[in-house]
């Protein structure tokens, strides 16, 4: 199959490729522009890197022409900064997703795996662990734009025939995380613990999230390509809260390193605990997570030694 992956060269969309390569898929790797490859590829990977913008019309025909499906994991904010700019959120984010899914149509490009967030779309748990009909009421603008991107996806569906699958992920870690924007819990509190620098938690750390590694995330992705079935959404996740006092507590006994932490006042739209089921992910992709938490941080922190951390 002949891949276009959005977003291909960040921490999961990178992942990704390098799962959906062992498959003997041909991709075709979108980025910004500047954004080099991460890595070497081999001969025999089938690998072609463009650049461009995600709001170019000329950009995105030229990165899904020709192609048989695409994965979506662009997003040009993060939870905790999209309340800041609303209006840039849904301009850069949902406008070029719906763009994107007409120039789909134009091209008769026939399957999308879009990347929403498990973590932000249900808002406050009214039952645990959340299942895909749990009801959606998001804190931030992120959320709420990976929700509307939901919504349209499912409209060209029914009216155009898409296939369109939506893996809701919650809180994924590992290997190439970025660190400098503060992109998830656990890379920037295992980079704080290695660099001896104390940890900041806003509230007193009793919040759980459900932490997935990277690879367990990619399985999914390379599962639901090829996925027939008449299910739209999944979440992709373990269904196990950790929280942030117990994270900490993990990072410490795989470093042998004791944390410093300082605790900040709690920000508003933070939820207390954001745990999701996975059953309909088992059950319809045949997906389970693999790896547990403690070697997923066992490998994150390998990974950050060997860069130098």
């Amino acid at each position: 199959m002949k891949i276009t992956v959005l977003g291909g060269g960040g921490f999961i969309g990178s992942t990704i490729v390098d799962r959906l390569l062992r498959d003997g898929h041909q991709i075709r790797v979108f980025e910004r522009p500047r954004i080099d490859s991460y890595r070497t590829f081999t001969p025999d990977e089938q690998v072609e890197w463009i650049n461009g913008d995600l709001m170019s019309l000329h950009d995105i025909r030229e990165a899904v022409s020709g192609v048989d499906a695409v994965l979506h994991l662009v997003s040009t904010t993060l939870p905790k900064s999209s309340n800041d700019d609303p209006v840039y959120d849904v301009q850069s984010n949902l406008v070029a997703s719906i763009q994107l899914l007409q120039v789909m149509v134009q091209e008769k490009v026939g399957r999308i795996v879009f990347i929403s967030s498990g973590g932000t779309v249900y808002g406050t748990p009214q039952y645990l662990p959340m299942d895909e009909r749990h009801p959606t009421e998001p804190r931030v603008s992120y959320g709420v734009t990976k929700l509307a991107i939901e919504k349209y996806l499912a409209m060209f569906h029914y009216l155009h025939g898409v296939k369109t699958i939506t893996l809701r992920v919650a809180n994924p870690y590992g290997e190439r995380q970025r660190v400098e924007t503060a992109q998830g819990a656990v890379a920037v509190f295992l980079d704080r613990t290695l660099r001896r620098q104390p940890i900041e938690i806003w509230g007193d750390g009793s919040a759980e999230r459900d932490y997935i590694h990277v690879s367990d995330v990619a399985e999914a992705f390379a599962r639901a390509l090829v996925y027939e079935g008449s299910e739209q959404v999944f979440n992709v996740a373990t269904g196990r809260g950790t929280s942030l006092n117990e994270l900490i507590r993990i990072i410490a006994s795989v470093t042998g390193l004791p944390g410093k932490v300082n605790f900040k006042p709690g920000r508003p739209f933070d939820v207390p605990v954001s745990v999701l089921d996975n059953r309909r992910a088992q059950q319809e992709l045949g997906w389970s997570p693999v790896i547990e938490l403690h070697e997923g941080i066992r490998r994150t922190a390998h990974w950050m030694r060997d860069k130098g951390v």
